[in-house]
C-alpha cells in the first residue's frame, strides 16, 4: 500500500511537524522502503517455529537465589534527620 504525500502531511500534522515539500517526498520514499520491508516480513511461513528469547542459541546463566549482602539500612541512614520505619522522613512539599 503505497503512501501519498496527503498522508505524510497527516503524519507530519499529527506529529507536529513542519515539512517542505522535497521533505514530504523523501518520507514518502522511505515509508514506502519500510512498508515494503515490512510486507516481506510478514509473507514469511513462521508455522512450527518457537518464539525466541535471543537471536543466538545462548543458556541463560542462572545463579542460586541466596542472600550474598547483609543490610546496611541503619549504618546508610544514621545520618538522615529523621527516620521512621526505616524510611527517611522529610519535609511536606505538596499542600493538601
Amino acid at each position: 500500500m503505497p503512501l501519498s504525500i496527503a498522508d505524510v502531511e497527516k503524519i507530519a500534522r499529527l506529529a507536529r511537524l513542519t515539512l517542505s515539500e522535497e521533505e514530504k517526498i523523501q518520507s514518502v520514499k522511505e515509508l514506502d522502503k519500510l512498508f515494503a520491508t515490512v510486507e516481506a516480513m510478514q509473507a514469511v511461513n513462521t508455522d512450527g517455529i518457537e518464539p525466541m528469547t535471543h537471536p543466538h542459541e545462548l543458556a541463560l546463566r542462572l545463579r542460586s537465589d541466596e542472600v550474598t549482602e547483609s543490610d546496611h539500612a541503619a549504618e546508610y541512614q544514621a545520618c538522615a534527620p529523621e527516620v521512621r520505619n526505616r524510611l527517611y522522613v522529610v519535609p511536606q512539599v505538596i499542600e493538601e
